[in-house]
């Protein structure tokens, strides 16, 4: 096992190695922690930011997209540690997200955390998620995920719907 990849290390590799997310839609800056069933990460909320609104804070409904970016930095890891590549997934969605306040303020360092709760062999699973600053509860939900075994064949079949 690669060492940077072990339980609860500090030294992970950079995030753009770990997810596919690229300039203004990478919003997490790095993986602080991870094991087999979870994942924390950091986010900076940044004033000149794309979903930045006029005090530079974040709307808290980005919030799910961090919980995104985590899962799949999370998938990503536990893939680069059995030596293969990380296969692309979709946000299913969640029933129920909440949030403590309507904005994350300019400059906010936020601590994403997600734990699996279910995973299944077709490609389904959900995870328990948080959005912390401080040790503060910002934003929580449960997130459900999939990924297909052939990503292409999935959206060409469910694209002509």
């Amino acid at each position: 096992m690669n060492p940077a990849l072990s339980p609860m290390t500090d030294a992970f590799p950079s995030i753009e190695t770990i997810i596919p997310h690229r300039g203004t839609m990478l919003l997490l800056d790095s993986v602080t922690a991870c094991s087999d069933e979870s994942l924390t990460a950091l986010a900076s909320v940044r004033a000149d930011a794309w979903y930045a609104d006029a005090h530079g804070a974040m709307p808290a409904w980005i919030g799910i997209e961090l919980m995104a970016q985590a899962i799949a930095a999370h998938v990503g890891l536990l893939s680069m540690r059995e030596g293969k590549p990380a296969r692309p997934g979709v946000l299913l969605g969640t029933r129920r997200y909440e949030a403590a306040q309507p904005a994350f303020a300019s400059g906010a360092p936020l601590c994403v955390t997600v734990s699996e709760l279910l995973r299944s062999e077709e490609g389904h699973g959900a995870y328990g998620c948080t959005i912390k600053k401080d040790n503060e509860l910002l934003a929580e939900a449960t997130v459900k995920v999939y990924q297909p075994r052939d990503f292409q064949t999935f959206i060409e079949e469910n694209s002509r719907s």
